[in-house]
């Protein structure tokens, strides 16, 4: 047998037994291949690279989470991005009711990245940690304002009613105005899309960090 052979026996011999232990190694974790490999910044192309530098100025998760699989539709992904810029940052409402509508569409999805990202941020912009804690625990708040009861009742109605009574629509309107009505609304659908796409790509957290949900809980 010449060199040249040789030498591809063994690359070939090198990896089989290299997928074999790494099958070996998921089937005693239990762990399976992602959906969406995790992207890295040398891995993005020139398309995906200008966005993938602003995503890892804000986001938490790096080009984790959502980032991660809308970033294989590069278009999409800037949009989605310019819409969050929008909700997150320059909406009418205020950052506190921003990030306690979210809390409530994640734990509505039981949405795990949703959560770890939004629950610190939540409590910074002075949501009280009673109020997420219960939402968490999927229990109605207690010692909420009236004007964040208005908009649970609000944003719990929409999600799991699919439709906002008059009682409720008349109260909220007593506190936001007419713009910060849409956006709450288009803020709370936003990431309902986030939490089919973290579903659907089976993100989580990062390693390491503590699931907010536990399997089996409801």
């Amino acid at each position: 047998m010449n060199r040249n052979a040789l030498w591809i026996g063994s690359v070939v011999l090198a990896a089989v037994i290299g997928f074999g232990l790494a099958n070996f190694a998921n089937s005693q974790t239990g762990e399976k291949p992602k959906r969406f490999p995790q992207l890295t910044m040398d891995q993005l192309n020139d398309q995906q690279r200008p966005l993938g530098e602003k995503i890892m100025k804000i986001s938490s998760v790096g080009l984790g989470g959502p980032y991660n699989p809308l970033l294989r539709s590069p278009v999409l992904a800037q949009r989605m991005y310019d819409l969050l810029d929008y909700l997150r940052w320059n909406s009418s409402l205020s950052r506190q009711l921003t990030e306690f509508a979210i809390l409530i569409v994640g734990r509505q999805w039981r949405s795990q990245v949703e959560w770890y990202a939004h629950y610190p941020l939540a409590l910074k912009e002075g949501l009280p940690k009673q109020v997420a804690d219960d939402i968490k625990a999927n229990k109605r708040p207690r010692g909420m304002t009236p004007k964040v009861e208005a908009v649970y009742d609000f944003c719990m109605e929409l999600s799991t009613k699919h439709e906002v009574s008059d009682a409720t629509f008349n109260r909220t309107r007593k506190f936001l105005s007419d713009q910060q009505i849409v956006d709450l609304t288009v803020l709370s659908g936003t990431y309902v899309t986030l939490a089919m796409v973290l579903s659907m790509a089976e993100e989580s957290v990062p390693a390491g960090k503590e699931l907010p949900f536990k399997p089996g809980e409801p």
